[in-house]
């Protein structure tokens, strides 16, 4: 049969689909923050609030009268918000910057999930999975071994591993411009705390984010289907280098109740992290009554590996309680309005680095820098979409 299309209106169909792929420093005041009662109607009313108390240390929250108090948690910096709205109920220390190990993995799959679809098929190679840290997570990618692109991914949201993330960032241009791209995207966002040098979290020298950005890139993961469920699996079979699988389990206790901790009820997931230099680290999201609230909780001080689950726990619960009986003080979408005023300043380098490990609808903005730098091997991709043999997952 004579094919009826050009060589020339192939390359073009080709080109089109790889293109479609690509497709403050904190103010000094410290404290809690409450709202005054407004009085009885034509009395005294409250002044209105600055647009945003999160550049402030301490615990910020604006109660009306009766309402609950916010739990005493050892986080260093911490935040409340509604996931619909983006208005942020509570936080504490929000916008410090902090060593965010593998809840960075949430941007880096905000920014490479579009351009990968998860039925592609793809073999893995020795130079791939060289500068995996010592001591990362690792969900077993061998090389030489062909995974589905969604077998990788469950090993990036389940098992937080680095092989996998390696693999991925191979495919779509390299590490280094991987997290080019995961910086686009992250002030594309809005996000202006986080600094992106290694895109598997593994720790690095100025390499921090914070606790509103993450929810920042927790409330975004949401509106996109893909990551909405890879977050919320709390198991999955994952390829064996002989032919057979192996089950692994989501490393995020307060969806699966392991090690002792109760799984939060409407947990949706989202993503843990942990290193020795960041501490525990978590990104969650839970709906109850048409409600979904996203936290953030960085490093707490006290009460051991479960602390983080915990004090996430209490935070979800007083916002559930508190919703509709505080005033916002902030908006994870403040940054997206907010004007640049002058260069960034690189944050302090934090302490060497130390192993890590997690075992013991597409981005809202669709801005990712450095497109046309993608390598050979999403050019591939995009002729295996071409001929029809890659689907969705």
């Amino acid at each position: 049969m004579t094919n009826r299309f050009s060589s020339r209106t192939v390359l073009s169909t080709c080109v089109f689909c790889a293109a479609g792929l690509l497709a403050l420093a904190p103010a000094a005041t410290a404290g809690r923050t409450e709202r005054p009662d407004p009085g009885t109607p034509g009395g005294p009313r409250a002044m209105a609030p600055p647009p945003s108390l999160l550049y402030r240390s301490g615990t910020q929250v604006r109660l009306h009268p009766g309402s609950p108090e916010v739990p005493d948690v050892s986080a260093l910096s911490w935040v409340v918000a509604d996931a619909g709205t983006g208005e942020v109920l509570a936080g504490h220390d929000a916008h410090r910057r902090l060593p965010p190990a593998s809840t960075l993995k949430t941007l880096f799959a905000l920014t490479v999930l579009p351009v990968l679809p998860g039925g592609i098929p793809h073999e893995v190679s020795a130079e791939e999975l060289s500068g995996v840290g010592p001591g990362s997570s690792l969900v077993g990618v061998v090389e030489g071994h062909t995974y589905r692109v969604s077998d990788l991914w469950n090993g990036v949201f389940l098992n937080s591993g680095n092989d996998a993330v390696h693999v991925l960032a191979s495919l779509t241009g390299g590490w280094e411009a991987t997290a080019a791209r995961m910086q686009a995207e992250a002030r594309a966002l809005g996000a202006r705390d986080t600094f992106v040098r290694s895109p598997d979290g593994y720790d690095a020298p100025d390499q921090v984010s914070s606790a509103f950005d993450l929810a920042v890139f927790g409330r975004a993961g949401l509106r996109n289907p893909d990551f909405a469920r890879y977050c919320a699996k709390v198991d999955a079979l994952f390829p064996g280098s002989d032919g057979e699988v192996y089950g692994i389990r989501n490393t995020n206790r307060l969806l699966t109740g392991a090690d002792g901790v109760e799984p939060y009820p409407g947990l949706i997931g989202i993503k843990n992290g942990y290193t020795s230099n960041a501490g525990h680290t978590l990104v969650a999201a839970a709906r109850r009554d048409g409600r979904t609230l996203v936290v953030t909780v960085m490093n707490p001080q006290s009460g051991g590996r479960t602390a983080v689950y915990e004090e996430a726990r209490a935070l979800l619960d007083w916002g559930f309680e508190a919703a509709g009986r505080v005033d916002p003080v902030g908006s994870l979408d403040a940054g997206r309005a907010r004007a640049r005023s002058g260069p960034e300043a690189l944050p302090t380098t934090p302490k060497a680095a130390e192993p890590s490990g997690d075992t013991p609808g597409w981005p809202e903005t669709g801005a990712i820098a450095g497109a046309a730098g993608l390598g050979a091997g999403a050019m591939a991709l995009a002729l295996r979409l071409v001929a029809g043999r890659a689907e969705r997952d």
